[in-house]
């Protein structure tokens, strides 16, 4: 449910204000089996969660002059989740304040043309898994006995704080006569009570002896900072001589520092030094036939997640393609191929345990993936 109010202050100010509120309920049966046989500890688990989300914010919008705009504000959002399993329940409140700003100045009007700076609060709530301290066994090192620091047992954590980050951002966009544009954004981000999940051997009530267990949990304090490139235009744009090939491209540069692990590659995980992507769509002049593709490029990583942990992942690179047929002006045809060039991606993570590490690597493959479509607008 949501809804918005909006008042007129004069002078070129408008007062913004609005709320939103978000229910929803989980019914979730787990167990763990070996050959058919449930595991002790985790066997036929039934858990009912519920979450509510609600928020309020309120803003004053306004024009200063011609090519200015502004507003700033303020949101507050609570998130309340509930569980109900067993000897674990779940009942966990976040509130988050979160003030707002946001400046635009259109430097060369009537154009489009803009210098874009927002300073934001945002955060992540954790998702009711992550709360639920439910575990998920492993099933290469059966309960009640023990395992290995590489293949732990997986489990939430009640006690986790939802994720803030504070953040700037300045972005310049330039937009060509055809519907093309230009951007670059740069942005700069504090983030408190980071969660990544850790591992660490742990008295479990579902063994014997202590085991491995991998929980989310707040890490402290990290800075993210990157500068993002985005292009889509048309080649005669720039030259009248050149085919109409419409052409998108985007590069992004990242680099991140969590305080609480030591370096190198102390990163924020999934965040790669650099992304690239480059495509280009074609239509045959007389006839209703497009052609187009998009390669992207994500370079391979290493990330230091924990003193004891970390992880690496090969690089990665994506070919697609399609052909598109108008039939008429309600219906086309469209053959899209996924994955051109497959390539093995290869990850691997290691852990500390005494004076060895454990490396477990996986290599996977995604295949050509082909697809036929028929549109048709009724």
């Amino acid at each position: 449910l949501t809804g918005k109010l909006m008042h007129s202050l004069g002078s070129g100010h408008s007062l913004v204000g609005g709320g939103e509120v978000e229910g929803a309920r989980r019914l979730e049966t787990s167990a763990t089996l070996i050959n058919g046989q449930l595991q002790e500890g985790a066997a036929g688990t039934d858990v009912t969660a519920r979450t509510l989300r609600q928020a309020v914010y309120l803003q004053d919008e306004w024009d200063p002059a011609r090519n200015w705009s502004a507003y700033a504000g303020l949101r507050v959002e609570q998130i309340r989740s509930r569980s109900d399993s067993g000897a674990t329940p779940v009942d966990n409140r976040s509130t988050v304040v979160s003030p707002l700003a946001h400046l635009v100045w259109r430097f060369d009007a009537p154009k489009r043309d803009q210098l874009r700076l927002s300073l934001t609060q945002s955060y992540r709530a954790p998702t009711l898994r992550n709360l639920s301290a439910l575990p998920w066994l492993n099933t290469l090192y059966p309960v009640p006995g023990g395992n290995v620091a590489s293949s732990p047992d997986r489990a939430g954590n009640p006690g986790l704080k939802p994720e803030q980050s504070h953040g700037i951002d300045l972005a310049l966009e330039r937009y060509l006569a055809h519907g093309g544009v230009l951007s670059v954004n740069l942005f700069h981000r504090r983030i408190r009570d980071l969660i990544r999940n850790v591992t660490v051997l742990e008295d479990v009530a579902w063994a014997d002896e202590p085991r491995w267990v991998s929980r989310p949990r707040n890490l402290g304090r990290a800075t993210t900072q990157g500068i993002e490139f985005d292009a889509k235009f048309r080649l005669s744009e720039w030259r009248a001589e050149l085919p109409p090939l419409d052409v998108r491209m985007n590069l992004s540069l990242y680099r991140s520092r969590v305080a609480s692990v030591p370096g190198p590659d102390n990163r924020i995980d999934q965040q790669p030094r650099a992304t690239g992507n480059l495509g280009a769509d074609y239509r045959f002049p007389g006839s209703g036939f497009s052609i187009g593709g998009n390669f992207g490029v994500t370079p391979g990583y290493r990330t230091q997640l924990t003193e004891l942990q970390s992880q690496e992942l090969g690089s990665r690179r994506v070919l697609d393609a399609y052909v598109l047929w108008h039939i008429a002006s309600d219906t086309r045809l469209r053959l899209a191929l996924s994955n051109l060039a497959p390539i093995a991606s290869v990850s691997s993570a290691s852990v500390l345990q005494g004076s060895q590490w454990q490396t477990i690597e996986t290599t996977g493959r995604t295949d050509l993936n082909a697809t036929l479509r028929l549109e048709m607008k009724l």
